[in-house]
């Protein structure tokens, strides 16, 4: 069996839209208030897409940005893999499209749903085909426009979501010298699929005036059951990463920013403070499989790890899905 090739982290990119929506937006429709808001989730702020721009857009200045901190030109990408629950269309996936738009002419593409592990599953994708020697040169992004699949009628749910982009290179180690993937894990619980889902537009209840009508089109939770599940699955899966390792080790943690009390809870079961964590839902929200590479990219464009820490990602989400992995810096 041919030696498995070692995978780093060549570079990164973010992109967030430039319209700012504050809580005090939802106080003109709705029955709530910014300090409602920011004590039931944390978030003060999300960014929304401009009516002209699609989930494929803001992949594209995402990626451009991440290929520049790579120092990698587009036509060696040999890999893109698109993580969103928001395509441009059913058909064909995003990824093609940001192929083109990107002048990858040489990369494989396409997307990944697993709504908010998207990016960590692309990520792990990327770092098996470039491992298996299928690939030299991966892109791998997690990009949503959830303000397109929202109730706006529904205080519970709209607050929390918003849109943005992140991507990542991932290269040979021997090439990038930088953020060597050590682990990656992923897991499923198709059982609890109606926690968090969008009831329409699938081929169980095909598009219909009916379905519009109704809403049936946007996002629906089932609030209590997410957090249970999000505070018991991000212990477990950061417990797993940092298992056999001392606690030292660890230089960032960059979770799924899902809701801020839930991020604090999984830390205070963990007995960890959050002095090592990239925290930005403040002002993106919940912007899903983009959650994970924004807060990367912030982290390391910050300078807040150190050459030979350990730098982990955990995401959860619809499906049920989960996914973390486990780097060296």
């Amino acid at each position: 069996m041919a030696e498995l090739t070692r995978v780093g982290i060549a570079g990164t990119g973010s992109y967030a839209p430039e319209r700012v929506v504050p809580n005090s937006e939802f106080e003109k429709t709705l029955d709530t208030s910014h300090e409602w808001i920011v004590k039931r989730t944390g978030i003060h702020q999300r960014h929304f897409a401009a009516p002209d721009e699609a989930t494929s857009h803001l992949s594209v200045v995402a990626a451009e940005r991440a290929l520049e901190n790579a120092g990698v030109d587009a036509k060696d990408i040999d890999l893109i893999v698109v993580g969103t629950l928001t395509p441009d269309y059913p058909l064909p996936s995003t990824a093609c499209l940001v192929q083109d738009r990107l002048g990858a002419k040489n990369a494989a593409a396409f997307d990944l749903a697993a709504a908010c592990t998207g990016f960590v599953s692309a990520f792990s994708t990327g770092e098996a085909y470039i491992a298996a020697g299928r690939a030299k040169h991966a892109l791998v992004i997690g990009a949503e426009t959830l303000s397109r699949v929202i109730d706006n009628s529904d205080r519970t749910s709209c607050i929390l979501f918003g849109d943005g982009a992140g991507a990542a290179v991932l290269s040979p180690l021997s090439e990038c010298g930088q953020g060597e993937i050590l682990e990656t894990v992923q897991g499923a619980d198709g059982s609890g699929y109606d926690f968090i889902h969008i009831p329409a537009g699938g081929s169980v209840k095909p598009a219909s005036q009916e379905t519009v009508e109704m809403r049936e089109h946007a996002i629906k939770l089932r609030g209590r059951e997410v957090y249970r599940f999000a505070v018991a699955r991000m212990s477990e899966l950061i417990e797993r990463m940092l298992e056999g390792h001392d606690p030292e080790e660890l230089g960032l943690l960059v979770p799924h920013q899902v809701n801020r009390r839930i991020i604090d809870a999984a830390l205070d079961r963990l007995g960890m403070t959050a002095e090592k964590v990239v925290i930005n839902i403040q002002e993106y929200a919940n912007t899903s499989a983009a959650t994970v590479p924004m807060a990367l990219d912030e982290g390391l464009r910050a300078g807040r790890i150190e050459k030979g820490q350990l730098l982990v990602m955990v995401a959860f989400g619809a499906g049920l899905t989960w996914g973390a992995c486990k780097v060296r810096w």
